[in-house]
């Protein structure tokens, strides 16, 4: 259901905010005016619910005004009054217009005034697209205390609002504002908007709908529950945030005393907002209270000091907008200088007197090539050594992920995941990574010399591609590395969080457990595909940084060491010596609160963030990193970063920070709304639904594994996606649209190329033998789901069509199963470290294969024959179906019967380290 479900419209419910009366009904006659309500199931998406129902009030008045005769008057249930009611209780958590609006446009609806009402609403509707007035209003439209709003809207500067929590009257809130409005400088480069609210609950309810909050001022006078008639599942949202931060609810907030009561408000909308700034406002004893308050608020104000206030939000969104690099890159685009470098594309130099290449300043622009100059001629900062711009560029980028330390690259996750496995991991360390992990992983540890001990994914063979390692396999490896006495060359895990198919980790979980077992063991989280997930209050505790973060401040507490030691009793004997693996696989397994946290986390910020290709950051959360890591990491970031590195890329990464610091939440809420109404319309859709199945958590989660339960929690509201995500082991990113195809006739890599690609325009990823993944990001609209939709619709007619036409007196064709996924066969012995566990010598295999002597090529044809002699050949190289980019074979492994059926129907047309001519690389025996 909606944020604001049916309940919000029922005649009883109220709001006890601006308005002065509560909206009811107005006799007349029905009309034919398509109905506003939500069916059931409809997406948390306040953002959509509020714009919706401005432009369908629109829609209707504008009916009234210009329509027939029975159109003329409304009648008692009009959903005209239904959608007012759903705005009287959402404007409360918007600034500008407010619940007092909404209250005069259904007043003048009353008096049938209702030229002067579609006026008013036109207002609204114009600013919520475009964050400006856009019509001028007529004189007759506007009262009085309106035309303070009016001058705002006309003001082009960027615009954020504050949320300030205290119960006030409406003369107050009036006040406050007029305040506000005083305090405006023309100078000012931004402006801001006030929303108040009365209570806790609507503080945190503000900061969950309102993206555009990007400070909160706390009142002490405010009050625990609110008294908005909230929809159940805002109401399950609010008591989750209230609990993850350490109170049950906000009828526990309400017994506390003052000061304990506005820290645990404060807890509370850190943990759901951290990037939003918070204040206090108190009266007597601030000194007092400054020193107890410091952690949770960035400043104390007095409450008459409303300038000191405003000075402090605009200077703090000011930190916000900077962009250090990007600053400076168009200073000294704008700076004549004389170039006597080696870059001739520098200034333009070599391209604006050409005859022949002139068309590439016309095409990229002038700024590309006046921003381009050497690395090493002084005029900008040094990726290799950043001492101003880039280094201030770079803290910023960790303050925004939750990070220690953030390092921007230049080429790629797939270079920043060599750098911090050459930083961390040295000659027969023992890496435990997924065999399914990105081919640079497997990359990486052939270079830096460790040996591989792959896990294994449960597959999914029913859509041919894996999902994602159980905990309890990875806990039970660690088990049998410490049975064998070679725990302590166990250096590092590595996980892809989230997967190419959409499935999520608990990190927090995989990290305590596993520092249970190995209190020193170094964790890298390949978060290519999920750096959006920082920015949303639910997936962000999904995220490497978040979950480390709580670690550390739980090892802190004597809870968990108490809870440490309690099971410590049931986990060892009295002479210290573990018991039987059944014990420690049994239980949630609590690490020593003196395990080390070293994690790492590595993402495309171009595959899901604002930045251009190839723009990556690694993120670092590591409390050994000066003495354990900084220096070998610098050395490996200098192996592997360029010393010509791209400025564009870098300033794109600058921007990108810069714009999910401000509207990062807006964006992923946004992006994760239409994946689900996506998903919905092709569950509804008559037609869409005979062709195409979305797959859920249902599909591609054992159910052990999710104790929820939900197939799609989302779908069901944004507080089942909160305790899905809390609870489950395993989850799936909303964004992540995946259909199953069979019923098509055709194969994904068809579906694809030939139908999407080339008929329509539509760019998928990844496919499977008979799935699609479709993803929306924080660049899709409305329309672009609106024109997928509609493409789906046509390929089901054409498909259906095909389907009828076919002679049922043919032979229908015989569609070839997919053989089971193949696990990792094994090192051959000559590579394996030894014949119990798992892990053996990448390295040495692979460069035995560049000698030409130790290789031949063989045929799939001979290769099966040999299989079927009992012969175990062995791969020379890596081979890897590409997308999704996992190696089948790696140097050194053995090719087996299994791997060979799953190569012969496999139908990607991209596969690294396989040629169809000459065949498979294969150690010569």
């Amino acid at each position: 259901m909606s944020l604001f479900d049916e309940a919000l419209e029922a005649a009883g419910a109220r709001s006890t905010g601006e308005t002065a009366e509560p909206i009811d009904e107005a006799p007349a006659a029905p009309t034919q005016i398509p109905p506003l309500r939500r069916g059931p199931g409809m997406p948390s998406s306040t953002w959509r619910l509020r714009s919706d129902a401005w432009e369908y009030l629109r829609f209707a008045v504008k009916r009234l005004v210009h329509g027939s005769e029975e159109d003329g008057e409304l009648s008692a249930d009009h959903e005209i009054w239904h959608g007012l009611r759903a705005l009287e209780t959402i404007e409360m958590y918007w600034a500008g217009f407010g619940q007092r609006y909404v209250a005069g446009v259904a007043d003048l609806l009353r008096r049938g005034e209702f030229e002067t009402a579609l006026d008013r609403i036109g207002r609204v509707v114009g600013r919520l697209r475009t964050s400006q007035l856009t019509d001028e209003p007529s004189d007759g439209a506007v009262e009085e205390g309106e035309r303070g709003e009016l001058e705002e809207d006309r003001d082009p500067r960027p615009r954020f609002e504050v949320l300030i929590v205290d119960e006030t009257t409406a003369a107050d809130r009036d006040a406050i504002r007029a305040e506000a409005r005083r305090l405006r400088n023309p100078a000012d480069d931004f402006i801001y908007d006030y929303v108040i609210v009365p209570s806790a609950d609507d503080a945190v309810a503000a900061v969950l709908t309102n993206p555009n909050i990007l400070a909160v001022v706390v009142r002490p006078g405010f009050i625990a529950r609110t008294k908005q008639p909230l929809s159940r599942d805002l109401l399950e949202a609010i008591a989750l945030a209230h609990g993850e931060a350490g109170s049950r609810s906000s009828a526990a907030i309400s017994a506390l005393p003052s000061v304990r009561r506005v820290l645990a408000l404060a807890d509370t909308l850190n943990s759901v907002r951290p990037e939003i700034d918070l204040y206090l406002m108190a009266g007597a004893h601030i000194e007092d209270l400054a020193g107890a308050l410091t952690k949770r608020f960035r400043r104390v104000f007095r409450r008459e000091d409303h300038l000191e206030l405003h000075l402090s939000l605009l200077r703090r969104i000011s930190h916000l907008y900077d962009t250090p690099f990007f600053g400076a890159i168009q200073e000294h685009a704008r700076r004549p200088v004389g170039v006597f470098h080696a870059l001739p594309v520098a200034r333009g130099g070599s391209v604006v007197g050409s005859k022949w290449i002139g068309d590439l300043a016309e095409f990229y622009g002038l700024n590309l090539l006046l921003a381009e100059t050497s690395a090493t001629s002084g005029g900008l900062d040094s990726l290799l050594a950043p001492v101003r711009t880039l280094k201030k560029a770079q803290d910023l980028a960790a303050r925004a992920f939750g990070a220690k330390h953030t390092f921007f690259v230049t080429n790629g996750t797939s270079t920043a995941n060599k750098i911090v496995h050459q930083a961390l991991v040295s000659p027969n360390d023992v890496v435990m990574v997924d065999r399914n992990c990105h081919k640079s992983h497997h990359h990486a540890i052939m270079l830096t010399g460790a040996r591989p001990a792959y896990l294994e994914a449960y597959p999914l063979n029913d859509f041919a591609f894996y999902g994602a390692v159980p905990l309890s396999r990875i806990k039970q490896l660690l088990l049998d590395y410490r049975a064998a006495g070679r725990l302590d060359e166990v250096r590092m895990i590595t996980l892809t969080n989230c997967t190419f198919d959409g499935i999520v980790y608990d990190p927090e979980r995989v990290m305590a457990e596993c520092l249970a077992i190995k209190p020193d063991l170094v964790f890298l989280w390949d978060e290519a595909w999920f750096a959006f997930a920082a920015f949303h209050p639910v997936t962000r505790r999904r995220t490497a940084m978040a979950a480390a973060k709580r670690l550390e401040e739980r090892f802190r507490t004597a809870e968990h060491e108490a809870a440490y030691e309690e099971q410590r009793q049931r986990l060892f004997d009295e002479d210290g010596t573990p018991k039987a693996d059944e014990a420690w696989l049994s239980e949630r397994l609590i690490p020593s609160p003196r395990a080390r946290l070293r994690v790492y986390a590595t993402q495309s910020t171009h595959k899901t963030l604002t930045s251009l290709r190839q723009g990556s950051m690694i993120h670092v959360y590591d409390q050994d990193w000066v003495r354990e890591a900084e220096e070998p990491f610098q050395e490996a970031y200098m192996t592997h970063t360029t010393t010509s590195p791209n400025y564009q890329i870098l300033s794109s990464l600058d921007l990108g920070r810069r714009q999910v610091e401000l509207e990062g939440y807006e964006l992923v809420q946004r992006q994760l709304d239409l994946a689900t109404s996506l998903s919905q319309a092709i569950a509804r859709h008559p037609l869409l639904r005979r062709t195409f199945r979305v797959l859920t958590a249902h599909d591609l989660i054992p159910a052990e594994l999710r104790e929820v339960g939900r197939p799609m929690p989302l779908r069901d509201g944004l507080a089942t996606m909160w305790r899905a995500w809390t609870h489950d082991e395993l989850v799936i990113d909303p964004s992540r649209i995946t259909i199953e195809i069979s019923r098509t006739g055709v194969d994904g890599d068809t579906f694809k190329h030939d139908h999407l690609m080339d008929r329509y325009g539509v760019q998928v990823n990844k496919t499977s033998r008979n799935t699609v993944l479709f993803m929306t990001n924080i660049g899709t609209s409305r329309s672009a789901i609106a024109y997928l939709i509609e493409v789906l619709v046509k390929l089901a007619e054409r498909f259906e069509e095909i389907q009828e036409q076919r002679d049922a007196a043919l032979p229908q064709p015989v569609e070839v199963p997919m053989p089971p996924l193949p696990d990792f066969s094994a090192f051959a012995p000559e590579y394996a470290t030894d014949a119990v566990l798992p892990d053996g010598d990448l390295r040495a295999a692979f460069f035995r294969a560049q000698r030409r002597s130790g290789v031949e090529h063989v045929s799939p044809t001979e290769l099966r024959e040999r299989v079927d002699r009992g012969e175990q050949p062995v791969s020379a190289g890596f081979v890897t179906p590409y997308p999704p980019g996992f190696p089948v074979l790696v140097p050194g492994q053995v090719i087996t019967r299994e791997i060979l059926d799953f190569m012969a129907v496999l139908d990607t047309r991209e596969i690294h380290g396989y040629d169809a001519v000459k065949g498979y690389r294969v150690l010569r025996t």
